[in-house]
């Protein structure tokens, strides 16, 4: 393999002596070369095993002659969104337009199409037509069946079929990419390479296909809510390698969807193999002109240590993406990668994180599911520990305390998501001890994401008493360590099965602890994941049983506004959402009121300093920064006062009794009130209560 980065021209091609390649991979992303991305793991792996490959980048797809800047590919296009699905990218949960686009040069947004795949694979098809095109990426993972897409409120067809690619990739990609290349390269044309697992294909029929579960047909999802809603649970139960079952989904005109099965997870030297590639761990230096890729920044000091996540939240696609089974790298080959930052001329002795979707997941959840896979029906820690759950950090942890010891390294911290439950299910306290001590930069972030249990029983968290249980020992051990951080919990309105009482149920909950979140996640209904499949349908796919939907907007405005009571702007919406749920004791003078009556001003003090704050270790709900305690509620970072009767009363006694006093002054000075002088004083008696009443 050749050290510096792949070509993306004629004259790179020139420069290594290339004539035409083997494959052209073309992405939404800007090609930056770091594991951290797909298109370089991708390309990497390819050229690690004898294939050419160039890079177009973000090509203009208003131009066709942009896909064809390095020419006909020998074997094929490989096409991508880019490390995230293009509508995520583009839209926020609102629908409104995003501003900013991090995997572009100078965070432009706009360099990149909606639906990137599907234009893309026909931008090839338009010009190249009797070339393979194979598509894959988290945008083509996720809508590689029948899938409901929000941005449109429709079911879509399979991707595979919008895109006229010729085969879809799934999952992460590296064993069937290279298989599918491996068949080309042997002759086999695109339209036989059926046998691939980790792919979906075409067919006309399914007289070769064998060993299949039939899907409802898309005319049938069409006209069928609870048709879809049972197409998703039977694809739901088939994401596993070793378990699940060849898909096939019909549609109009006698043309099948195939899936097959999941391909199988990367062994342990496969992961050190493609971290150890030679990547440049930069941008493409044609960027640097914009200023680089803001999230290239991001992840340049930090370390993936695993993938895959038995954590299993219905929001969450990982489990349609990644999979179920933790594939981890060894401890030598991220020691290897730190070592490489440490020599990094920006590095300044921090690591900012070694985790992956989850980062306290590093070995499968049991012993099964390293030979058998992951159980079809039951949950790892849902809705509570199995009994055969492994709750081991012992890795984790020496892995930590080794990168600690590194010349070079002055902190390593743990930023990735730390699943809560399973730490508690880990009976030895030493890992627990060790990440409070020295793991977290002043706040650790969680995801209790609610505190109804009938909420969390829909996203598939564990009852809020654990979260609660998780806090407790948090601070306990910070104060046992002679330290006061942070836990700042990450929260989320509008779920399905989020009623308005469950909505001022967590309201009430951030008022006790004296937390208001600075940001507030609205559900995001992303294609294929459970709470989106109970978002359209109304009904649990695993289950069948009806769902409540929060889906009206100004419904969904209310109970964010409830998260973020205190904000003046909220008020109106909070106000409502209370009479809403029956819950008008909330709005009031008492310590537990949410806000005051209509029309009686009110002043927040400590506002600003509060509202990023998250609550402390040692559990008095405290703000950080300046936030005064608030009264009947200690360290709650805000201050009520009176209403505005009460308060110009005072102001118009503490005037006259000020007034008085400079009245005597002069007298005794010999002055006397009146005249330019003594409007002067007023103004300055006038100026002095104006700052007071400020």
């Amino acid at each position: 393999m050749s050290r510096g980065f792949l070509p993306i021209s004629r004259k790179d091609m020139e420069e290594r002596g290339i004539d035409q390649l083997d494959f052209v991979y073309v992405s939404g992303d800007a090609y930056v070369d770091h594991p951290s991305f797909g298109t370089a793991i991708i390309t990497r792996m390819l050229e690690a095993n004898g294939f050419s490959v160039g890079i177009i980048a973000q090509p203009d797809w208003k131009d066709d002659a942009s896909i064809a800047i390095l020419g006909k590919p020998r074997l094929g296009f490989l096409v991508s969104a880019g490390n995230m699905d293009s509508m995520v990218n583009h839209y926020a949960v609102s629908k409104k337009r995003r501003k900013t686009d991090a995997y572009t040069p100078g965070g432009l947004m706009g360099k990149r199409p909606d639906r990137a795949v599907i234009v893309y694979g026909n931008l090839i098809r338009r010009t190249y037509k009797d070339v393979p095109v194979i598509i894959g990426g988290i945008e083509a993972s996720l809508r590689r069946l029948a899938h409901y897409d929000y941005w449109e409120d429709r079911i879509r067809r399979s991707v595979l079929l919008d895109s006229g690619a010729d085969l879809l990739s799934y999952g992460m990609g590296e064993h069937s990419i290279l298989e599918i290349a491996q068949a080309l390269d042997a002759g086999i044309a695109v339209r036989d390479i059926t046998f691939v697992r980790g792919t979906v294909f075409r067919a006309k029929s399914l007289e070769n296909v064998y060993d299949y579960e039939l899907l409802p047909s898309y005319e049938e999802l069409l006209e069928d809510r609870t048709a879809y809603a049972r197409s998703f649970g039977i694809q739901y139960k088939n994401t596993d390698p070793y378990s699940g079952r060849r898909l096939a989904e019909p549609y109009p005109d006698g043309i099948y969807v195939v899936q097959n099965p999941a391909a199988e997870p990367l062994t342990r030297q496969e992961m050190d193999d493609i971290y150890a590639y030679p990547y440049m761990r930069a941008w493409h230096p044609s960027y640097e002109a914009a200023g680089g890729v803001p999230a290239a920044q991001e992840i340049q000091f930090s370390l993936v240590s695993c993938r895959g996540c038995f954590g299993a939240c219905n929001f969450c696609a990982l489990t349609f993406h990644q999979g179920r089974i933790i594939q981890s790298r060894s401890q030598e080959s991220i020691l290897a990668e730190a070592r490489l930052l440490t020599e990094e001329k920006d590095f300044k002795g921090y690591i900012h994180d070694v985790g992956g979707p989850t980062a306290n997941f590093r070995v499968p959840a049991c012993k099964k599911q390293e030979t058998k896979g992951a159980c079809r029906d039951r949950q790892c820690l849902f809705p509570k520990p199995c009994p055969n759950l492994r709750a081991d950090h012992s890795d984790y942890l020496e892995l930590l305390q080794r990168l600690r010891a590194l010349p070079g390294i002055k902190k390593v911290f743990v930023r990735s998501g730390i699943r809560f439950d399973y730490l508690l299910c880990d009976k030895d306290d030493r890992f627990f001890r060790e990440l409070v001590k020295y793991h977290i930069s002043g706040q650790l972030k969680v995801a209790p994401e609610h505190v109804s249990d009938r909420v969390l029983a829909c996203m598939g968290k564990p009852p809020h008493r654990v979260y609660q249980e998780f806090a407790k020992k948090y601070q306990r051990l910070n104060r046992e360590e002679g330290m006061n951080q942070y836990l700042v919990p990450y929260l989320m309105s509008s779920h399905p099965g989020c009623t308005m009482k469950d909505a001022v149920e967590l309201a009430c909950y951030l008022h006790s602890i004296g937390h208001m979140p600075e940001q507030v996640q609205d559900f995001y209904p992303t294609p294929s994941t459970v709470s989106t499949c109970m978002y359209y349908t109304g009904l649990d796919p695993r289950t069948m049983e009806k769902v409540y939907v929060p889906r009206d907007p100004h419904e969904k405005a209310m109970q964010r506004a409830l998260m973020q009571y205190r904000r003046p702007e909220n008020r109106a919406l909070v106000e409502e959402a209370l009479r809403a749920a029956g819950r008008e004791d909330l709005i009031g003078y008492g310590k537990e009121c949410l806000i005051r009556p209509a029309g009686k001003k009110t002043r927040v003090s400590g506002y600003r300093a509060g509202r990023n704050a998250g609550v402390s270790a040692s559990g008095r709900g405290e703000y950080r920064g300046t936030g005064g305690s608030g009264e009947g509620r200690k360290g709650a970072g805000v201050r009520f006062f009176e209403n505005r009767e009460q308060t110009g009363e005072r102001f118009r006694e503490d005037r006259e009794r000020t007034e008085e006093r400079f009245r005597k002054d002069r007298e005794r000075r010999g002055e006397r009130m009146g005249g330019s002088g003594g409007a002067s004083g007023k103004k300055t008696i006038r100026n002095i209560h104006k700052k007071k009443r400020r």
